[in-house]
């Protein structure tokens, strides 16, 4: 069995027997301790985990990982998706960009695009397209997170809803196999609400950690994006989902 196919079948039982031992893993899968151990490393390193004596259980599904330590898991993978998700976007066009480390290497990948005008509640994003020469950055109102530059509340949402862009850029917290949008915070789903309403289309970017992940606030489902750009091929259950809705899926190769 492959390595991500193993992991994959560790997550699952993590979420549904809420701890998994190191001896019940290696047994099960037929492996040593040791590539069980390796496993649970893995992704607990992906925050998908937390260790726990003997084995590990589910990360909390109401609290996220430190922006720092988000910002650099899977960071490669994130420049890879950036790097994809740019080619996609023609010059001369209109976008939101909402909250996300990965939105915000799509960001450091626009800078040279001519002639975009890009409206952000990311004040990250805002920072990195400051330095282009041809574009236009709106930056929203509104609470802004001391954590990680976000921007949320309801003038965050007013401002989003007096525009309507050819692209909306988000990013999310974790996919449940059956195609569940989730994130952590209520007030930044709302504004990511907001932004897939008024976007024409709807590019979800997002790295393999998040397929499967837990996280408590439903923002939507998968049908209601254009496009998925990742690094790794859904899981099964949820390639099911993504071709039933006729969503596109884009695989960045990192360098």
């Amino acid at each position: 069995m492959k390595n991500d196919t193993r992991q994959q079948q560790i997550l699952d039982l993590a979420g549904r027997q809420g701890f998994v031992s190191i001896d019940g893993l290696s047994r099960q899968f037929e492996v040593t301790p040791q590539t069980i151990r390796r496993d649970i490393n893995q992704l607990c390193d992906q925050g998908l985990l937390e260790r726990h004596h003997g084995g590990a259980v589910p990360r909390s599904s109401t609290h996220n990982v430190d922006y720092v330590e988000r910002k650099a898991l899977g960071s490669e993978a994130k420049r890879a998706i950036g790097r994809l998700v740019a080619r996609h976007v023609p010059e001369g066009v209109s976008l939101f960009i909402n909250i996300g480390t990965t939105t915000e290497a799509v960001a450091q990948e626009l800078v040279n695009h001519k002639g975009l005008s890009v409206i952000t509640n990311n004040l990250n994003v805002a920072a990195f397209l400051a330095s282009g020469t041809d574009l236009d950055v709106l930056v929203a109102g509104g609470l802004v997170r001391n954590r990680d530059g976000g921007i949320i509340g309801e003038a965050t949402i007013d401002f989003i809803n007096q525009f309507k862009v050819d692209i909306g850029i988000i990013g999310i917290s974790g996919i449940d196999l059956d195609g569940t949008l989730l994130d952590f915070d209520y007030r930044e789903v709302r504004v990511a609400q907001a932004i897939i309403r008024n976007a024409r289309t709807v590019f979800l970017c997002t790295d393999h950690s998040k397929f499967g992940r837990n996280a408590m606030v439903r923002l939507g489902h998968i049908g209601e994006v254009s496009a998925l750009f990742t690094d790794k091929a859904p899981p099964p259950p949820l390639a099911e989902v993504l071709s039933a809705h006729g969503v596109a899926v884009h695989i960045a190769k990192p360098e």
